[in-house]
Order: structure tokens, then sequence, then C-alpha cells
């Protein structure tokens, strides 16, 4: 629903023709952003040490009772969803410019996005900083009443942003709510040294050992398959879900 869209302001204006270049682009190193005591982290800070599964871009702590999920899908991109009890929450990494920050910008696009789809939203202050709260249109096809009560976290940190989506009773707070803002501030993000355009997602990808699973089911299945003419193509791609 919410995706990137190109900007009139030079640092977020990328040219197909063009290689990007954040360190051309923005000389001199990144400049701290304020966040919340105690995360969510990048790398090259001083973290926590606990249990957490490596997505890539993203070191996700691994909880009782919480399962994680990582989709990859060709169109949407990727996501790692932590699902507790009725309640889930959609995390993303982006890449942001070396100087300043996209939260700000994002939250404005994500309001301007909801009324325009016929939803309700404004911004209050949470334990992460400003966030909006939202009543979201349930997406066409789907079940349920004209609207869902939705939340949109984002922190700024040193050239990445991390954003996240809660649904469900955690919306109104109380223990699920508690679950998985603590699984959002033990978060850790790789954002690696090289050059990403501003907005764009950090790379997710599969536990080493989820791909060698995922590796041997489509082999098995591509030579189960390859005589079949009657196989559509798939919009998503593979899944890694792990409960705890």
């Amino acid at each position: 629903m919410f995706r990137r869209r190109r900007s009139a302001q030079a640092d977020d204006e990328i040219y197909e023709d063009e290689p990007f270049d954040d360190e051309l682009a923005e000389p001199g190193p990144p400049v701290g952003v304020p966040r919340a005591e105690g995360g969510p982290w990048d790398v090259d800070e001083p973290h926590p040490v606990r249990e957490r599964k490596d997505l890539g871009s993203l070191l996700v702590p691994v909880g009782p009772d919480c399962e994680i999920e990582l989709t990859l899908a060709e169109q949407q991109g990727a996501w790692v969803t932590v699902r507790y009890g009725d309640s889930e929450m959609t995390v993303q990494a982006f890449a942001a410019p070396r100087r300043g920050a996209l939260w700000d910008d994002l939250r404005a696009e994500i309001a301007a996005e909801i009324s325009a789809a016929g939803g309700q939203s404004e911004e209050t202050a949470g334990p992460f900083g400003m966030e909006v709260m939202a009543q979201v249109p349930v997406p066409p096809g789907q079940a349920g009443p004209g609207l869902y009560p939705a939340r949109f976290v984002g922190v700024d940190g040193p050239r990445w942003l991390l954003r996240a989506l809660i649904t469900g009773p955690a919306v109104s707070g109380g223990s699920a709510a508690s679950v998985l803002e603590e699984a959002f501030r033990d978060m850790v993000v790789v954002r690696g040294e090289h050059p990403v355009p501003p907005r764009d997602l950090l790379e997710l990808r599969l536990p080493p050992e989820a791909m060698k699973a995922y590796e041997e089911q489509a082999a098995a299945a591509a030579e189960e398959n390859r005589f079949r003419t009657d196989l559509g193509p798939f919009d998503r791609g593979p899944e890694f879900t792990e409960t705890r």
C-alpha cells in the first residue's frame, strides 16, 4: 500500500541511467538521529546480547510465544512479521540519507494515503517517538468491517529507517503491545556499507538453514513438475516461519 515515491529533493532523486553512490552524494560521516533509549539498534552500536534470527539486514529477537515469518514477494518486496496471539507486527528496513531523517516525511505520506483511501489517522506520541494511529480500509476482497485499527511506528537510525505496522489487539495497548514493542526495540539493523538509494528496502534473506531446505524443496518440486504444462506463475517467493 505504501510505496516509495520519487522526491523532488536532490537527495532522494534517483535516475536509472546514473549509478547512485551515497558516499558521493552525501559526504561526511552519518549524523546521529535521536532515538528512544534502548533500541532498536544499529549493528555497530553496543546492544544487548540475546538470541536473534539473522534475516540479512535485520536481526530479529526470538521470544517465547512469538512467531517470526519472513516473506519474500517478487512484486511487493520483503517484510518480516512478528506474530503474537491475534496481533502482528510487520517490519521493513529502508535505506536513508546519510544526513537527515525520513520518518517525518513518511508519516505525512502515510496519513495522506490513508485519507485518500477513505480512512482516518492522527499523529500521537509513543514509546519510539511520534507515530500514526489510524483506521485503515480493509483491502478489497477481504472480509471484515469497513475500517480496522492500525498503528504505524518508525525509527530513524544511521542511514536507515525501521518501520513497523501493528494490527490486532496490540493497537489498543496491553500485554500484546508490550510484547511486540519489546521485539521492535530489540531488533538490530545491519545497514552495510554498500550504496543504496534512500527509501529503497534493505535486503532481507532466509537464514542459511531455511534457504538450504527451500532450495532442496524447490529442486524436488522442479523435478516432479518438469513435465507438467498447467503451472502458473507465482507472485510470492519463499517464506520462513519460526515459532517459539
